[in-house]
């Protein structure tokens, strides 16, 4: 077998293999001796059958069979022989196999780069000193305070004006007829002029009654966010039922009770502080990783496979979808496409490559491992997390060893990164002040 490859780029290769006669005459014969003792020929014992005959009926499937055979094997030994780590799968073109001959066949593969070992330390990084104020938490009891908000129907006897909170029934047509975007709806509660409903439509509400009925024409916006309504004149039959004021609770120790897990409103302070300490936290994090990893990028170049990007955005929008499947909706119903995520989301999918990529040479480069106490230590954190056993944790696992796997690689990329920021110099500072 000969193998030549044709770099494409650093990352995309073109293999051409070749496979001598005298293979591809062995794997026919094979195939024919294979078949004979199978066939079942009428006129002929079994096991009997001549190969004439064989080649006269099978030869086009017994051929198909063993081009892709050969196909199969020496990919595997080209792939070994010439050390590529490929990564997807490869794009093949094979020519039909038309006779006991030379067989030669091309295969366009991407490789996973090969980054050269690279300083990793002395970063110099700046860490946002974020402080949870008083005005947030306020800003926090407020949002739960309008959650809380029961309303109920005003006493004086006037129509709609813009502010007012509204009950009613609608339904909208196209072309005369019911449209399934806008459905009958009964008993729905709006505040005109809040944004949550068209211009057109919160202003033909201004002015109604309770107990009036009105039918008038929206045109939705050709970007609007449902693609099903985009650019459609829909014919709305609204009935107004009540107009409502919103009646708001007092911020104090009946509010906090009112939520189902505190006494006080301090405690409930206390919950609100240590939620959002938490976010900055992470968010602290988030702009320390990429500090980080701006400043490896600038030390180390390399181009990243197309196929890499294309899992990694395929697992961005299967999260969407489980996160929609979850509120018992979907993409669609968001106006929302497969097509659009893929769009929005490809610069950050390359980036989580490139990150993947230079955090797993650090591995390689350090020769980071995971020991049995740091597993044992990570399935205990896990399980306290989960509220469950460290036993059902490690059941979990001992059946899937694909996601074992995984979870390991991510200990090792946490233990990658705790290495750099050891080794690197950081300043607190203010908010506005990190890059």
């Amino acid at each position: 077998m000969q193998v030549t490859v044709e770099d494409i780029s650093s990352v995309k290769k073109n293999l051409r293999v070749e496979i001598p006669r005298e293979e591809v005459v062995r794997e026919i014969d094979k195939a024919y001796d294979q078949l004979k003792k199978t066939a079942r020929i009428k006129g002929f014992r079994p096991g009997k059958t001549p190969r004439s005959v064989l080649e006269k009926m099978f030869k086009k499937d017994v051929l198909a069979d063993v081009s892709s055979r050969l196909i199969q094997s020496s990919f595997i030994d080209a792939i070994k022989e010439k050390d590529l780590r490929v990564v997807g799968q490869p794009k093949l073109e094979p020519p039909e196999l038309d006779g006991p001959k030379d067989y030669a066949y091309a295969a366009t593969v991407e490789v996973a780069p090969r980054i050269a070992d690279f300083d990793f330390k002395g970063l110099a990084l700046k860490r946002s000193s974020y402080a949870v104020s008083e005005g947030e938490v306020d800003g926090q009891l407020k949002q739960l305070q309008k959650n809380l908000a029961r309303f109920q129907k005003i006493a004086e006897t006037r129509p709609v004006s813009n502010g007012d909170h509204v009950l009613i029934d609608f339904e909208g047509f196209r072309d005369g007829k019911p449209f399934a975007e806008t459905a009958r709806t009964e008993n729905f509660t709006l505040k005109v002029g809040s944004g949550s409903a068209l211009a057109e439509f919160d202003q033909a509400l201004v002015g109604m009654n309770p107990g009036d009925s009105k039918q008038f024409p929206v045109t939705f916006p050709a970007d609007y966010a449902n693609k099903a309504l985009a650019g459609q004149a829909i014919d709305f039959k609204v009935s107004l039922k009540e107009i409502r004021e919103e009646i708001l609770p007092d911020i104090d120790d009946q509010l906090a009770k009112g939520t189902g897990r505190f006494e006080t409103l301090e405690d409930l302070k206390r919950e609100i502080r240590a939620n959002l300490t938490q976010g900055y936290e992470k968010r602290i994090e988030q702009e320390l990783n990429e500090q980080v990893f701006a400043g490896l990028l600038s030390r180390t170049q390399f181009e990243v496979p197309e196929v890499m990007v294309t899992m990694e955005l395929e697992s961005i929008i299967e999260e969407a979808e489980r996160s929609f499947s979850y509120r018992n909706s979907s993409l669609e119903e968001a106006g929302l496409s497969r097509e659009i995520i893929a769009e929005k989301y490809r610069d950050t999918a390359l980036k989580q490559v490139r990150r993947h990529l230079i955090l797993g040479h650090l591995i390689d480069q350090e020769k980071l491992s995971i020991g049995d106490e740091e597993l044992e230590a990570a399935f205990q954190s896990m399980a306290d997390s989960f509220k469950q056993s460290v036993e059902e944790i490690k059941g979990y696992y001992r059946g899937n060893e694909d996601k074992l796997d995984y979870y390991k690689h991510a200990l090792l990329e946490k233990k990658a990164l705790k290495l750099i920021f050891d080794s690197s110099t950081i300043e607190e500072a203010p908010p506005d002040a990190t890059p």
